[in-house]
């Protein structure tokens, strides 16, 4: 069986935009951290099967830090980018930032890092292309990502 082609960070790059809306909002009039979570989820999904090729499942999420709120009215960027590709798992690493649909300057609002794991149809993990890294600071979340990715393993581990 031949070993997939390479693809860039680049080439899987993915980013969606959300204007939050009163029914996104918690009992604080901010938006839900679920809400944020959700939209973190599907960009993760949209870089990991870009990559892939195939239908991804989510595995963990490894970290998300809620920096400051969101409030109703903030247009929302999601930002997602492979930082590292084992044999069926990514990790991808998403940034929000939010601003005032109006006016105001933009500010990042949460940061995450979700693994995805690539899937047949029979639902078993499929290989996926080795990522290419064009610059230093691609290899250097590269060996961030697998720091985290052995951590994971490591947790995961019977004592």
């Amino acid at each position: 069986m031949n070993e997939p082609a390479e693809r860039s960070v680049a080439a899987s790059r993915a980013s969606v935009v959300r204007l939050m809306v009163p029914s996104d909002a918690n009992f604080t009039g901010n938006v839900f951290g679920g809400q944020i979570l959700a939209e973190v989820d599907r960009v993760a999904y949209i870089t990991a099967s870009r990559h892939a090729g195939a239908t991804c499942v989510t595995a963990s999420f490894d970290r998300v830090d809620f920096l400051e709120p969101v409030h109703v009215g903030d247009v929302v960027e999601f930002v997602a980018e492979l930082t590292y590709v084992g044999r069926s798992s990514m990790e991808v690493a998403v940034e929000v930032d939010a601003r005032p649909v109006s006016a105001g300057a933009s500010r990042r609002v949460a940061r995450a890092f979700v693994t995805m794991v690539a899937v047949g149809p029979d639902g078993r993990p499929v290989p996926v292309p080795p990522l290419r890294l064009g610059s230093d600071s691609e290899r250097r979340r590269y060996e961030e990502g697998l720091r985290r990715t052995e951590e994971r393993r490591r947790a995961r581990s019977p004592r």
